[in-house]
């Protein structure tokens, strides 16, 4: 098994899978507190307001968030954040917290959770499309829950993909066209792409799908075809239907809220699951703020993130 810490993280992978496991077991269990998030539109992108609250962590706060797509293009990030934590006795701010990087290792960590339960197989081929930040920390995380046999990797520019090979040595890796990097045993799409990339005709049986680049009206990566032949677990039924892979195959009538199987949480505490080598499961992931609260909570202990400390 390959591990790929990232180094200016000074997190360990393994903790980072551990603490989101448990937040979406206790979001299984009904015991967080969890508003949908709030976005707030611009002409080029927008920003998210994502509070949460986990009392078995003793843990609240807010993440402010922004995704803006022509970012790199200028030489910013796409996704960058901000959480706050509050003291949930007192309400004194306790931290302030540069999110960015966090937040690109707490979906990463989703992903790998997901994968760990929904994949058919222990080692895998694992497809990647896309190349960025997130395409990254999606299998750093995913390595260290599973054996990754061969990785396959698209992106709109190849020398992109090429670049994305060299930062994991220890993996066979190769570019690919979209429908060869889909011939895999998990499938991780990470664009932020508004009209399915992804063919129907493309998804063998027993594929495995991360959908994580489908965080906002309107965006989706997958044809709706594979959404009706798959078990669909989500994170969290407001978002999904909201802002998920599912959210415009539901206001085309092409997908129903009843076609839902469960949330990863469900997925985590054994209630839904794989239930056959055959079969294709999809994890829809629009990102939780109960996510940045638990990897929050580990940077704070670490001493790495704080910008700022109140009395």
């Amino acid at each position: 098994m390959h591990y790929y810490p990232n180094p200016a993280a000074g997190l360990n992978v393994h903790d980072v899978n551990a603490a989101i496991e448990e937040a979406f077991a206790e979001h299984g269990r009904g015991k967080v507190q969890m508003p949908p998030k709030l976005y707030i539109q611009f002409e080029q992108g927008d920003f998210r307001t994502m509070p949460a609250y986990i009392p078995s962590l003793s843990i609240g706060g807010v993440k402010i968030v922004n995704v803006h797509p022509e970012n790199p293009a200028r030489g910013l990030p796409t996704v960058m954040a901000l959480t706050i934590i509050l003291n949930p006795e007192t309400g004194i701010p306790e931290a302030v917290l540069n999110a960015t990087l966090l937040t690109d290792l707490r979906t990463g960590a989703a992903g790998a959770v997901a994968a760990k339960y929904l994949s058919p197989k222990r080692e895998i081929v694992l497809g990647v499309v896309g190349s960025g930040r997130q395409a990254q920390a999606q299998v750093s995380a995913i390595a260290a829950e599973l054996s990754i046999r061969e990785l396959r990797v698209w992106s709109r520019k190849e020398e992109n993909a090429r670049e994305f090979c060299t930062k994991f040595p220890g993996i066979t890796c190769s570019p690919g066209e979209l429908r060869e990097v889909c011939d895999c045993d998990v499938l991780t799409t990470t664009t932020p792409s508004r009209e399915p990339i992804i063919r129907n005709e493309w998804i063998r049986e027993g594929t495995h799908i991360n959908a994580i680049g489908a965080d906002a009206p309107g965006k989706q990566e997958l044809d709706p075809a594979i959404l009706s032949r798959a078990q669909v677990f989500i994170d969290d039924r407001d978002q999904a239907v909201h802002s998920g892979e599912i959210n415009v195959p539901l206001k085309a009538g092409l997908f129903s809220e009843e076609q839902i199987s469960g949330t990863l949480g469900d997925v985590v505490l054994g209630r839904k699951g794989r239930r056959s080598e055959k079969e294709i499961t999809v994890f829809d992931s629009t990102g939780l703020a109960i996510q940045d609260l638990a990897i929050a909570n580990i940077a704070m202990k670490s001493g790495n993130f704080i910008s700022l400390r109140f009395p």
